[in-house]
């Protein structure tokens, strides 16, 4: 039997859809996802998926808040007796690391898909991790400027050397969504208004420094800070 075949037994659910499509596109990759293919490794037809996914972009949502949801600071993460931002960051990046590692295939897809706010940078796309890190961040002495800075060089770093990683492993940066196009797309924009961010007071605080534009200043700092890393390799 194919690694990612598991017929359902009892009645089809949500979890089980998004969870054969992980297995699927991990041994396939995201070429072999098509409705058809995901029903009958389920054993069911095409069609009774669309009771439980709004089509492709549902389902490819669905994926991607499936293996972000570990990057929420929940209470039963341990960050050590002293849990400053520093052990903060370092548990944040490593199990970032650890998705892109298990899910090459799904990865990109955080980097090209729609966040939940259109300002905000993969791979911490989701509300809840942006309000974790600046509230972490806040509570560790963070200005407002500093905690949006840190944000802005950390998800740079993250998305950078880990796209690379993935391409290494038969990831695909730019990946080509193959999934069938036979039920309804979603009818509705992720939503980035003031009342979609109720809850998550930092964001909503700092969503005009976070929205502010300075790729190409970021671009420059970044640019001259690997140049000053290759000169103390070369000058020692």
């Amino acid at each position: 039997m194919d690694p990612t075949e598991q017929s359902v037994r009892g009645p089809l659910t949500r979890d089980q859809i998004v969870a054969s499509a992980l297995r699927l596109v991990d041994a396939d990759g995201l070429s072999a996802l098509s409705m058809r293919r995901l029903g009958a490794d389920l054993g069911v037809e095409a069609m009774a998926l669309y009771r439980h996914v709004n089509g492709r972009e549902d389902l490819l949502e669905a994926m991607i808040e499936d293996v972000t949801a570990r990057l929420e600071l929940s209470e039963d993460v341990d960050l050590g007796p002293h849990g400053g931002w520093q052990t903060y960051l370092q548990w944040l990046a490593h199990t970032v690391r650890e998705i892109a590692m298990e899910h090459p295939h799904v990865f990109p897809l955080i980097a090209t898909r729609h966040p939940a706010a259109a300002w905000l940078r993969p791979p911490l796309r989701s509300l809840e991790v942006v309000e974790d890190f600046l509230a972490v961040l806040g509570r560790n002495g963070f200005s407002d400027d500093r905690a949006v800075t840190a944000y802005r060089t950390f998800t740079s770093f993250l998305i950078g050397q880990l796209l690379l990683d993935v391409s290494q492993r038969g990831g695909e940066t730019v990946p080509e969504e193959t999934l069938d196009v036979v039920g309804a797309e979603l009818g509705t924009e992720v939503g980035s208004s003031d009342a979609s961010l109720t809850g998550y007071p930092h964001i909503l605080r700092l969503k005009n420094k976070l929205s502010e534009d300075r790729g190409e200043e970021e671009f420059e700092a970044a640019l001259e800070a690997v140049l000053d890393r290759i000169e103390r390799l070369v000058s020692k």
